[in-house]
């Protein structure tokens, strides 16, 4: 079977003609672009024909140099030594910030119209794109000058996408030196789920280690993305970053707040879990950092990437043959790049590819169950892709909080699933998991939120050393895991290697984990009750995360964000199992 992904569909190599062609008819696309929006003003055309006009071109321009970017980001994420893609990277960054002024001019024409809703109503394109642009409206009151605009994205190329590039290469080329033999940092992260309590132990050791050979770059890149954050939000009128990404996120902050007090609360019963994980470890002062994620009991829950693929399968079949044959087709037609090697990015993610129809999916396999979880996560994302395929480029974009919903719908199957045809020592194994992997999605996450919001109110004052970046991380996990960790074992680098905080367009992107578990978890409880009845209204649910808010979309379902009540329901679900394992695993 072959284990890495193929980019043949979308361009062969960087010297393929279709590469080459689309370089030079985005070129063509950007020049009438600007040539559209020099002329806009003084056209005679109406407004409806205006706007039509505005949402033909930059569609256009979305389809080609999003194909264009996603074949350059895949290429690198499995290589970021890649000579070629590195080039074309900064070739095609300058480009797109040739159009951001003739984009800011007219989005800010657009929101200014008083008689927008009727303008729509005329019109069926428009009307296809009704969200889309009454979100620049909303977005509008930020916008600033053409000249401003153009500033902010070119000092974003030598800025903060200089930085991320600068962290991932760090990172990604970092070996580590673990008992006399180098190995790169994605295996050692492996090593965590290893049942051996010498390796996880040494792993952890090596891994903490070894960041003290690039602390000070990824620091430095840290501050300067951070910094260059703080600066665009002040500038554009944002009252802080957070504003500026509940905005983005299409989430307002009743329902972020709503969110946060319902885990604030269940904290007390996740630190039980992980005292009671510790005693069954042999640990007498909560659990060691380097056992959150070890196994419980000797259950060989191994898996190769083939057996992988069929449990999955399987498992999404015993929800709809759609989800089950959306798999199959990942698998088979090589969507996937499976195992780590050196220069590949850690971590695993899906990129839907709407110029083609496709996913393509970066795991870094390493056969646990906790590997074929993640498998399915990223199939989830997927499948939330494959929803929205026939919609419009420009409506199908959703926010990273609902993001994350169809990806924990599918653990939630998986685990749910493999729990029912397991033995008791394999059902504890899997039960473990699952608090585990939500564990990391609650008490963990909202210590990242934790983090980075102090992380952002010290940065306005100065740059942070590496100390004090550490001395954040260490105060944030202790206060989210409070006594259900080890004092004496953290994690001070946390920050250094997570990729999430290293993009400039996506900050705290932290919480929409939780969102998308809990909203997942309140879905799936509604699809017990009404069983198949459910499917085509969750199918119908995904396809319309591109054109709508959250509190919109949640309401297909009958759904109230801002309800603390149906976060604490969410929760519920969670707590009953952590009983449920702590009883288990006392039998």
């Amino acid at each position: 079977m072959e284990l890495s992904w193929s980019l043949s569909e979308i361009y062969k190599s960087f010297k393929d003609e279709g590469f080459i062609n689309d370089i030079l008819k985005l070129d063509k696309c950007i020049e009438d672009i600007k040539n559209f929006g020099t002329t806009f003003f003084e056209r005679r055309d109406s407004n409806i024909k205006k706007i039509e006009e505005y949402i033909k071109k930059r569609s256009k321009f979305e389809e080609l140099s999003n194909k264009l970017e996603i074949f350059i980001n895949l290429s690198l994420s499995v290589n970021t030594k890649d000579k070629e893609a590195l080039k074309y990277s900064d070739i095609l960054e300058k480009k797109l910030t040739e159009v951001v002024e003739t984009f800011a001019k007219i989005e800010k024409w657009i929101s200014s119209l008083e008689n927008l809703s009727y303008i729509i109503n005329q019109s069926s394109i428009l009307k296809e794109h009704e969200f889309f642009l009454f979100e620049i409206v909303e977005k509008g009151r930020y916008i600033l000058s053409e000249k401003e605009e153009n500033i902010i994205s070119n000092m974003k190329n030598t800025g903060s996408s200089a930085w991320a590039k600068l962290k991932d290469n760090l990172v990604s080329n970092l070996m580590v030196d673990i008992n006399g033999k180098e190995e790169p940092l994605t295996v050692v992260l492996n090593m965590a789920y290893d049942k051996d309590e010498k390796v996880r132990k040494s792993a952890y050791e090596a891994e903490i280690k070894s960041y003290k050979k690039v602390e000070e770059g990824v620091a430095a890149a840290l501050n300067g993305i951070k910094g260059e954050v703080i600066t665009i939000s002040n500038i554009r009128g944002y009252k802080s970053p957070l504003q500026m990404t509940l905005l983005d996120s299409r989430m307002d902050e009743e329902s972020l707040n709503a969110m946060l007090s319902a885990m604030k609360e269940s904290l007390p019963v996740f630190r039980k879990y992980l005292r009671r994980k510790g005693e069954l470890l042999g640990h007498k002062n909560g659990l060691p950092f380097y056992d959150l994620y070890a196994p419980i009991v000797d259950c060989e829950m191994k898996f190769s990437y083939e057996e992988a693929g069929d449990f999955v399968e399987k498992n999404f079949r015993s929800f709809s043959e759609s989800l089950g044959n959306y798999a199959r087709k990942a698998i088979n037609n090589r969507w996937i790049d499976v195992m780590p090697k050196e220069g590949k990015v850690g971590g695993a993610f899906c990129e839907n590819i709407h110029s083609i129809g496709e996913s393509r999916f970066l795991l870094n396999f390493g056969g646990s169950f906790s590997d074929v979880v993640t498998m399915a996560h990223e199939l989830g994302h997927g499948f939330h892709g494959e929803c929205l395929k026939n919609e419009k480029i420009l409506n199908f974009d959703y926010p990273m909080p609902i993001a994350e919903t169809a990806s924990t719908f599918c653990e939630t199957i998986i685990k749910n699933a493999a729990i029912k045809n397991a033995n008791k020592k394999e059902a504890l194994a899997i039960l473990e998991t699952e608090i585990c992997d939500d564990t990391q999605v609650i008490v963990d996450i909202y210590s990242r939120f934790l983090f980075e919001k102090n992380l952002f109110e010290k940065r306005k004052e100065c740059a942070l050393s590496v100390e004090e970046i550490k001395n954040l991380m260490l105060a944030a996990q202790k206060e989210a895991y409070g006594d259900g960790l080890d004092q004496n074992f953290l994690h001070p680098y946390m920050w250094l290697w997570k990729p999430h905080y290293y993009d400039a367009d996506y900050n705290f992107y932290n919480y929409p984990y939780a969102f998308g578990l809990l909203f997942s978890k309140g879905l799936y409880a509604e699809y017990l009750k009404r069983g198949d009845s459910f499917i085509k209204d969750y199918e119908k649910l995904l396809s319309i995360t591109g054109k709508n808010k959250l509190e919109d979309v949640a309401k297909v379902m009958g759904i109230n964000i801002h309800n603390i009540e149906f976060w604490r329901s969410s929760l519920k679900l969670i707590e009953e199992n952590i009983e449920k394992f702590i009883e288990i695993s006392k039998s």
